[in-house]
C-alpha cells in the first residue's frame, strides 16, 4: 500500500499567540531554568555583541509538530525578536533522527533562555502528533480510510487539551471529544453518551438512547453498548428500536470482565483472553448485526487501544470500523535538544555536536 501522507495540507499561514494565549510569565523566566537566566544576565555584560546560531533536533523518526508555536513563542518573548534570523521545518512534516527542524541566529541574550521551553513545546506536541500518527497509519493498514477519535481528555491535566487535540489532528484524527481539543484549528468536539447516561436511565440503553435522540435530533446516533457487559443483547436492542437510523455502536468493556456471550456461548471461548474488548467479541457482534440486516450500523471500539493493538486487529480483519484511542496517545516518546552549534558564524560547539545544515528550513519573517 502506498504510504500515507497525513501532513495538513491547504496550510495558508503560521498560527500565532493569539492562538496559543501564552502565560505572560514565560517573558519573566518563570518556566526558564535558572541558568539559562542567570546565562543570559552574563553574556549581555560580557559578551553583548556576539552572535550565535542554536539548533533544535532529535534523535528518532517522528512526526514534526510545535513549530508554529515556537515561532510565536520567540516572536513574543525575545528580546528585538526582529533582529533574529529564524528557519523552521513546518508542522506535520516527518522527520529524521537528528535532522534539525528549528535554527535562530542572533544575539544569546535576546532569546537563549527560551531554550527548555522551546524544546518542552517540540517534545510534546511532537510526541502526541508521532503518537497519532503510528495508531492512524495502523488504523488504514488494510487500505480502508477508517477514523482513529482521540479521547485523551481524562488522560492528562485539562490545561494541555488545546495544544494535545491541535498535534493529534497535524498526526492525522479526524475527531476530538472536548471543544478545547479543537480550539487551535477551528472545529468542535464529537461524541454522543457516556457510561453515566445510561445509568441514569437504570440501564437501559434504549431509553437512554431516545432521551439522547429527543435532545439531538440532527446527531449520528452511536449508542455505548458495554454497559450491562452483554454487548450483542445491548446491540440488537438498539438496533431493532432505531431501525435504519442508528449510526454506530461503541464497545468499551472493562479489561477486567468477561462478556456474558462467552457465557452463553462456551464453546466459543479459546486460546485467547476473553476479557475486556477483544477480536472474538466484535466478530461475534457484526455476525449478529448482520444477521438482522443492520449491514449499515458501525461498530467502534475503545479502551486499552494502540497502535500495535490495532495493527493486529487490522491484519486479522477484524470488523471495525473506527477506533477510539486515548492514554497511549499522550505517552511522551520525543526529547528535543537545542544546542548552539555557531558563534559569530564560525563552529563553536560542545564535542559530538555541529551545524546540521537541512536545506528543508524554511526562512521565517518577523510579524
Amino acid at each position: 500500500m502506498k504510504e500515507i501522507d497525513l501532513k495538513l495540507q491547504g496550510k495558508i499561514k503560521r498560527l500565532t499567540n493569539k492562538t496559543f494565549k501564552f502565560d505572560k510569565r514565560v517573558g519573566e523566566g518563570w518556566f526558564s531554568s535558572v541558568y539559562f537566566l542567570k546565562t543570559k544576565e552574563i553574556i549581555k555584560k560580557h559578551k553583548p555583541n556576539d552572535i550565535v546560531t542554536m539548533q533544535f533536533f532529535q534523535k528518532k523518526h517522528g512526526v514534526l509538530c510545535g513549530t508554529d508555536e515556537v515561532i510565536s513563542l520567540v516572536q513574543t518573548f525575545a528580546d528585538h525578536p526582529e533582529e533574529l534570523e529564524i528557519h523552521s521545518l513546518e508542522d506535520g512534516d516527518k522527520i529524521e533522527p537528528y535532522e534539525t527542524v528549528l535554527t535562530i541566529t542572533g544575539p544569546y541574550q535576546h532569546f537563549g533562555y527560551l531554550e527548555g521551553v522551546i524544546d518542552g513545546i517540540f517534545a510534546r506536541r511532537t510526541s502526541v502528533a508521532t503518537n497519532v500518527y503510528g495508531v492512524v497509519k495502523a488504523a488504514r493498514s488494510s487500505g480502508k480510510q477508517k477514523p482513529v477519535i482521540f479521547m485523551g481528555d481524562r488522560d492528562d491535566h485539562f490545561t494541555q487539551q488545546a495544544g494535545d487535540g491541535y498535534a493529534a489532528y497535524i498526526g492525522g484524527s479526524q475527531a476530538q471529544t472536548t471543544h478545547a481539543m479543537n480550539e487551535w484549528w477551528g472545529k468542535e468536539g464529537v461524541g454522543t453518551m457516556p457510561h453515566a447516561l445510561i445509568q441514569m436511565f437504570h440501564g437501559d440503553l434504549v431509553a437512554a438512547s431516545h432521551a439522547y435522540r429527543d435532545m439531538y435530533p440532527n446527531d449520528r446516533l452511536m449508542a455505548l453498548v458495554d454497559y450491562n457487559n452483554d454487548v450483542i443483547t445491548d446491540s440488537l436492542r438498539v438496533a431493532r428500536e432505531f431501525r435504519g437510523t442508528l449510526d454506530s455502536v461503541r464497545v468499551d468493556t472493562s479489561g477486567s470482565m468477561v462478556d456474558q456471550y462467552f457465557f452463553r456461548n462456551p464453546d466459543k471461548m479459546g486460546d485467547f483472553d476473553p476479557t475486556g474488548v477483544n477480536a472474538p467479541l466484535i466478530i461475534a457482534l457484526r455476525d449478529a448485526l448482520d444477521a438482522e440486516n443492520f449491514h449499515d450500523v458501525k461498530i467502534t471500539v475503545s479502551g486499552g487501544f494502540t497502535a500495535e493493538r490495532i495493527q493486529a486487529y487490522e491484519e486479522a480483519n477484524v470488523p471495525v470500523d473506527s477506533y477510539g484511542v486515548g492514554s497511549s496517545l499522550l505517552a511522551k516518546t520525543m526529547s528535543f535538544t537545542g544546542d548552539n552549534v555557531l558563534l559569530n558564524g564560525y563552529h563553536e560547539a560542545k564535542q559530538g555536536r555541529e551545524l546540521r545544515v537541512n536545506p528543508k528550513l524554511e526562512r521565517i519573517y518577523y510579524s
